[in-house]
């Protein structure tokens, strides 16, 4: 199916490896020009190479930011330019008891996870607007909707990325732009896909079955089985499309049949 998407140019956020990376690569392979983003350079380089040997002739760049320092983020908008799709993808997670998670902890998270896609559709929703055309997409969780007990600042974070972009979405009424968020569920990232090796290795566990406990744990999957990034990505891309013109102002699932309640 073509996407209607050549031409485009793309900014995601967090994107030299797991859902940020593949959401790049679909959209490369759609002929959309795509500016990635790393904290480190040498990573983002790396990553940029890896891509353009995945999509032989995509037009891909890159701008090296940390999310959570500000002046970072000042000098990235400052080179960025114009895009017909922003994808705030770039968040922290990780797993701490309540009691351990200090105001330091919260405010990093809240930087990182909320205010990035603050900072980013502030800068580029007008220009959007003004084009008449445009895509917000942002990479939420069911963590935002139900709230893990040992991930509370980040199922917090999560819940805020929903209320920020529905609140965009009411800023494009009459426009051809849409903002909109993707509800991931148990997703096989890299950043988790790490910590798994590193529990499974620690408990004496091979990989294959810890993820196995993890998701058997999980009584309201339908998948039964984590997510593929890719499968996340796809529908990134449609998203992100002329296709999904009818769909703003949503949080569209993408997590395996995980969330039970009715949004």
């Amino acid at each position: 199916m073509d996407m209607q998407l050549a031409n485009k140019r793309a900014f995601i956020s967090g994107s030299t490896q797991g859902i940020g990376y593949s959401i790049a690569k679909a959209l490369l392979r759609e002929g959309v020009a795509v500016v990635i983003n790393g904290r480190d350079d040498s990573r983002l380089q790396q990553s940029m190479k890896n891509l353009e040997a995945e999509v032989p002739g995509g037009s891909v760049t890159g701008i090296a930011a940390d999310f959570a320092d500000g002046a970072e983020v000042q000098r990235l908008l400052g080179s960025l330019g114009a895009v017909d799709i922003l994808v705030n993808n770039v968040g922290l997670f990780e797993m701490k008891p309540f009691a351990g998670i200090l105001d330091d902890d919260w405010s990093r998270y809240f930087d990182v996870n909320v205010m990035s896609g603050v900072r980013l559709s502030r800068e580029l929703l007008p220009g959007m607007i003004d084009a008449g055309w445009g895509r917000i997409v942002f990479l939420g969780s069911e963590s935002g909707v139900n709230i893990p007990a040992d991930m509370t600042h980040y199922g917090v974070t999560k819940a805020a990325m929903l209320a920020l972009s529905n609140g965009l979405a009411k800023l494009t009424r009459g426009t051809g732009v849409t903002v909109n968020t993707i509800l991931g569920g148990p997703t096989y990232s890299d950043g988790v896909a790490s910590a798994i090796r590193g529990i499974a290795k620690a408990q004496r566990l091979s990989t294959d079955d810890l993820k196995a406990v993890i998701i058997g744990a999980n009584q309201t999957s339908l998948l039964e089985r984590f997510i593929e990034p890719d499968e996340i990505a796809n529908l990134a891309v449609y998203l992100s499309s002329p296709l999904s013109s009818a769909t703003n102002g949503a949080a569209v699932r993408a997590d395996g049949g995980v969330l039970t309640a009715v949004l």
